[in-house]
């Protein structure tokens, strides 16, 4: 059984400790660090002054990211399964 590892994370001017595998923190370190990212390009540009709001606008836009990356492969596994299907009739009739 692999050790934990205790590590603090600052998210929107807050910090929260973690306990994780050590497998886990680069990854939690880079999405920490692209929130706040994404925190300030909102703030910067749009003049959200309150953190909860630019939290949800971040929670939406990655929300949507990841659904739309589902949707994008679902098609293209749809279109993928289409093409299999036609070659497969094509050998059939050879």
């Amino acid at each position: 059984m692999s050790e934990k590892l205790k590590i603090k994370l600052s998210v929107a001017n807050r910090v929260y400790p973690l306990t994780i595998h050590p497998s886990q923190e680069e990854g939690l370190r880079k999405a920490s660090q692209e929130i706040n990212n994404m925190i300030k390009q909102f703030e910067e540009n749009y003049s959200v002054r309150d953190k909860q709001d630019a939290l949800a606008m971040c929670a939406l836009q990655i929300a949507s990211k990841k659904t739309q990356k589902s949707i994008n492969e679902g098609n293209l596994n749809k279109a993928l399964e289409d093409k299999l299907m036609h070659l497969n009739e094509l050998l059939k009739e050879v």
